[in-house]
């Protein structure tokens, strides 16, 4: 039996720590693993990560000459590849049709959804021209192109990986993720989710209960520290860095935690990380003049990020309840503190909960209350013997 998988991901493959796990450990039992992802001008179109994992980035050099070609491409891939998608649906599947209805509408929007059509066909015109065994498509914005290489094309196995809940996630407010979604777990084989709060949900959405897999990271090397965090930032050793480590993004909190600085007794605040928050978060402290306690890094390198991390008193956790994605997360920085011994200021949702009051490994606040976020990072400070008894639980777990 073949033994090759297409991995397919949204994204250029930089800081994807959870589909980087997924294309090792194949590739180290055995697997061959071709991961297909986006490019753009600062990075390589391909890498040999190791013997058995290649990486491939598509996308258009942006010549004027090549502009215009993809211009004229892209228009003639998109009407074809609606007027088919259209007609097959018109003759197999009835709901097809409305799927089809639903694209045109949304390509006819914008240019920036022909780009994405583009993408999508380079996609598949790579992915179909090896005999792949597998198609893994990680999140809802690949499985089109996997069920197309994998089940239309071929009569390969298909694993969807979903690392969000889809239908209730910032930014994804259209019924038009559902109905996709619904369709097209027809095709799948094997459908993943992150834990069993997910599952539960996905399960009176769908009548079926996907598997779990849960986002633990890879173990941290621990030691051979090289970054001295607190003189970067010009802090004296004794400051406690008070650490949030991930996106920029709406709904984490962030905000919150820039109103609770003034009520932080002692510390400074370090975000790294990059989104598109930064700017209204660096707006915000500026505003409030609050330069000296909070402090901004760029994104680290996903290998770099640990030497980072472990130089933190404590790291924040500390979602909000803005949709079921964010109530139902078991995030991958929330046990990336855990591998570092840094004690976790974390919201009370099921998952985030269980793990840190079942281990003791921090203190549970409420993330949409500056005055709860304050309470329980004072605690932390001012509690030696809390602080040491956080760590040493961490360092057992």
């Amino acid at each position: 039996m073949s033994k090759k998988v297409a991995m397919f991901v949204w994204n250029t493959y930089t800081n994807d720590a959870r589909v980087k796990r997924a294309c090792v450990v194949l590739s180290e039992n055995g697997y061959d693993v071709d991961l297909f992802a986006l490019w753009d001008k600062t990075l390589l179109r391909t890498e040999k990560l190791n013997p058995n994992f290649q990486l491939y980035r598509l996308g258009f050099r942006s010549t004027m000459l090549r502009k215009r070609l993809a211009s004229i491409i892209r228009h003639w891939y998109t009407m074809c590849f609606l007027s088919i998608l259209f007609l097959f649906g018109m003759l197999y599947f009835p709901n097809m049709t409305l799927l089809a209805t639903i694209m045109l509408c949304i390509v006819a929007k914008s240019a920036r959804y022909n780009r994405r059509i583009t993408l999508f066909f380079s996609m598949i015109y790579h992915a179909q021209k090896s005999k792949y065994a597998i198609y893994h498509a990680n999140d809802l914005n690949t499985l089109l192109q996997a069920v197309i290489c994998g089940k239309w094309l071929g009569k390969a196995r298909l694993i969807y990986d979903s690392h969000e809940v889809q239908t209730s996630r910032t930014g994804y407010n259209s019924p038009v993720y559902g109905i996709a979604e619904r369709w097209l777990l027809r095709f799948v084989d094997i459908c993943i989710h992150e834990n069993h709060t997910r599952a539960k949900y996905i399960q009176n959405l769908y009548d079926f209960y996907p598997e779990v897999i849960h986002n633990y990271p890879s173990t941290l090397k621990k030691g051979g520290q090289s970054i001295d965090l607190h003189d970067r930032l010009g802090l004296n050793k004794e400051t406690p860095i008070l650490l949030y480590q991930g996106g920029i993004q709406v709904g984490r909190g962030l905000d919150k935690i820039i109103e609770a600085a003034p009520l932080i007794e002692r510390g400074v605040i370090v975000f790294i990380g990059d989104g598109k928050l930064k700017e209204a978060l660096v707006t915000q402290v500026r505003e409030r003049q609050l330069e000296s306690r909070v402090r901004f890094i760029p994104k680290v390198p996903l290998d770099e990020l640990a030497m980072y991390t472990n130089q933190a008193y404590l790291g924040f956790q500390v979602l909000n309840n803005v949709c079921f994605n964010h109530y139902s997360a078991s995030s991958n920085k929330l046990f990336e503190y855990i591998m570092s011994d840094v004690p976790i200021i974390a919201s009370g949702f099921p998952e985030i909960k269980k793990v840190v009051e079942e281990h003791r490994v921090g203190v549970v606040v409420d993330g949409h209350e500056p005055v709860s976020i304050a309470t329980g990072v004072n605690k932390l400070v001012h509690d030696v013997e809390l602080h040491k008894t956080s760590q040493e639980k961490l360092f057992s777990s």
